[in-house]
């Protein structure tokens, strides 16, 4: 079907400024929202939450194992999105992987409550994976399956990212406490829903 709005055959462009400022206020955004997750002690979904669940298993730095399990999804990423969304899929999961790192050491709580917490992190989260959406970037895994899914089929994002996070939570409950699987299952919505009603390419054109 043709989308409600005529979209233009050569919509504005972003510079590479904007691009600049653009992927620097999603990945800040992104990384306080993921600070605060592992702060809780919770889980998420996509590929995040898939370290996340790794790094709580392993101990292993949960930065390196979300830098490193998004290595084979480049390839998907040259092959069916094109170079530039792959440069910049790859730099703006490397810059969150070493965000994620620092943040804590310059921002920690004494309160934290877990149902606010759980809500900050899927609206933070959620804004800052739209950020990189309409500058042409993700933050790679199923981000890029996602986004594929969307252009190709016309199937929207935050639905191809809500069925990966239902057979994640499934597992989930058979290794963590389920009262953390249900807090954590409530900031995982919350992201999905910010994607899925706001990731329209019918109401942003820019490229």
């Amino acid at each position: 079907m043709p989308a409600p709005f005529p979209i233009p055959q050569n919509p504005a462009k972003h510079t590479l400024f904007e691009d600049l400022q653009g992927f620097s206020i999603a990945l800040i955004t992104t990384a306080i929202g993921l600070t605060i997750i592992a702060q809780l002690g919770f889980i998420t979904g996509q590929t995040a939450g898939l370290a996340l669940v790794i790094s709580y298993l392993t101990g292993y730095s949960f930065s390196w194992v979300f830098w490193l399990i998004n290595i084979p999804f480049y390839a998907l990423a040259w092959f069916r999105m094109g170079k530039e969304f792959t440069i910049k899929s790859a730099l703006c999961v490397t810059a969150l992987s070493i965000l994620v790192a620092v943040i804590p050491k310059w921002m920690s709580f004494d309160t934290l409550n877990p149902v606010f917490g759980t809500v900050a992190f899927g609206i933070l989260t959620g804004y800052g994976l739209l950020g990189t959406f309409r500058h042409k970037g993700s933050l790679g895994g199923l981000g890029v399956v996602a986004l594929y899914a969307q252009d190709k089929y016309g199937i929207r994002a935050g639905i191809v990212q809500l069925c990966f996070d239902a057979v994640l939570f499934t597992v989930a409950f058979f290794l963590f406490e389920p009262s953390r699987v249900l807090y954590s299952l409530l900031g995982a919505v919350i992201l999905n829903g910010v994607i899925a009603f706001n990731h329209r390419r019918d109401r942003y054109i820019a490229s």
